[in-house]
C-alpha cells in the first residue's frame, strides 16, 4: 500500500478541517448538547469513517479495506473505556454540563497527536526490527490480563492515579478550585493561577497517553500499514465528543465491556506474537529462521472482533436488566 506525501497531506488538512468545524460549529459556544444533536452528528462522523473505509477498499483493495474497518472496530471499542475514565474525571473535577464539550475536544485532539507520535514511533521500530511484534504481543496479553484484575475496580484505581497527577500539577503551579468560565487560566488578585478545567484536562491527557500504549500495538496487530493506523484512530476519536453525552448512562450498564476488551486484546496479541513467529529473525529462536506457524486473516479477526463485542453487550445488558428485576 503506497500513500503519498499528497495523499498524507490531505487526509490530515481534511482531518484538521473536520476538528477545527466541530470546535466551530458545537464547541465554541458553552452549551450542553441535547441527545438529538448528540446522536446527529454521531451519526454523520460514522457515516464519513464508513465512506472513508470505502474509499480505502475503493483505491486499496478488499484486503487494506477489511484492515481498516478492523482497525476502526477495534479502536472505537478501546474508545468505550476511555469514555469511561472520562466520565470519572469530569464528575471528580465536577466540571459543568456546559464547558465539557471544550475539555472533550482539545483532550481528544491531544490523544490523536500522542497517538500520531506513537504510530510514526512504532512504524520506524517494526520497520527496523522485526522481533517487535514479540514486544507488542506480550504486552497487549500481558494488559488483557490487567484488565481483566482490573475489573470492577477501574473508579478506585483512576480516582488514585489522578491524585498523584494533580497533586504533582499543584506543587509546581498555583491552583484555585473555582471555575472562570470555561477559561484554562484566570487571574486572581492580579496573579495567574490555573483552574480546574486546566486540571481536568491534565489528567484526561496523561489518561489519552496510558490508552495510547494499549491502542497503537492492539492496530498494528491488525494492520502494518501506518496510514490505516493513523486514520483509523482518527476517525475513532473523531465522534468520540458526541458519543459521551450520547450514551454516558449506557456505559454503567456495560457491565463485562472490560472483559470482552480483554479478550479482543488477548486475540490480537496471540495474533501478533504469531506473526513474529512467522517472520522471527531472532537467533535464539529456530535458530533466526521463521517457523511455519499459521497466520489468522484479517476477515477472521474482524470476526472475532466484532461477536465479542456483541456477546459482550448483549450479556453486559442481560445481566443489568436481570439485576435491575431481582431489585425492584
Amino acid at each position: 500500500m503506497h500513500v503519498g506525501v499528497l495523499g498524507w497531506v490531505l487526509t490530515l488538512a481534511g482531518i484538521l478541517a473536520l476538528f477545527v468545524f466541530d470546535f466551530y460549529m458545537h464547541v465554541r459556544r458553552p452549551h450542553e448538547p441535547t441527545l438529538r444533536e448528540s446522536g446527529m452528528w454521531y451519526a454523520i462522523f460514522v457515516g464519513l469513517a464508513v465512506l472513508f473505509g470505502v474509499i480505502v477498499m475503493w483505491q486499496w483493495g478488499t484486503d487494506h479495506g477489511g484492515e481498516y474497518f478492523a482497525g476502526y472496530i477495534t479502536e472505537l471499542a478501546l474508545s468505550m473505556d476511555n469514555l469511561f475514565v472520562f466520565i470519572i474525571i469530569m464528575s471528580t473535577f465536577a466540571v459543568p454540563r456546559i464547558y465539557q464539550q471544550k475539555v472533550l475536544l482539545i483532550g481528544i485532539v491531544m490523544a490523536l497527536v500522542m497517538r500520531g507520535i506513537f504510530i510514526a514511533v512504532g512504524a520506524a521500530a517494526i520497520n527496523a526490527y522485526s522481533w517487535v511484534f514479540y514486544l507488542f504481543g506480550i504486552f497487549l496479553i500481558y494488559t488483557a490480563v490487567k484488565l481483566t484484575k482490573e475489573h470492577g475496580h477501574e473508579e478506585e484505581i483512576e480516582t488514585e492515579r489522578e491524585t498523584k497527577i494533580i497533586g504533582a500539577v499543584k506543587r509546581l503551579l498555583p491552583t484555585t478550585e473555582e471555575y472562570d468560565g470555561d477559561r484554562l487560566v484566570t487571574k486572581i488578585d492580579g496573579k495567574r493561577v490555573v483552574t480546574p478545567l486546566l486540571l481536568t484536562l491534565v489528567a484526561i491527557g496523561f489518561t489519552d497517553l496510558l490508552f495510547a500504549l494499549d491502542s497503537i500495538p492492539a492496530i498494528y496487530g491488525l494492520t502494518k500499514e501506518p496510514y490505516i493506523v493513523f486514520t483509523a484512530n482518527a476517525f475513532a476519536l473523531m465522534g468520540l465528543r458526541q458519543l459521551y453525552f450520547l450514551i454516558g448512562g449506557l456505559l454503567e450498564r456495560l457491565v463485562y465491556l472490560s472483559y470482552g476488551l480483554s479478550l479482543i486484546l488477548a486475540f490480537i496479541g496471540v495474533k501478533l506474537i504469531l506473526h513474529a513467529l512467522h517472520e522471527n529473525s531472532l537467533p535464539f529462536i529456530n535458530g533466526g529462521e521463521g517457523i511455519a506457524v499459521p497466520e489468522i486473516p484479517t476477515v477472521v479477526s474482524l470476526g472475532v472482533i466484532v461477536v465479542v463485542l456483541v456477546v459482550t453487550a448483549a450479556a453486559s445488558l442481560w445481566r443489568t436488566r436481570t439485576s435491575s428485576s431481582t431489585t425492584a
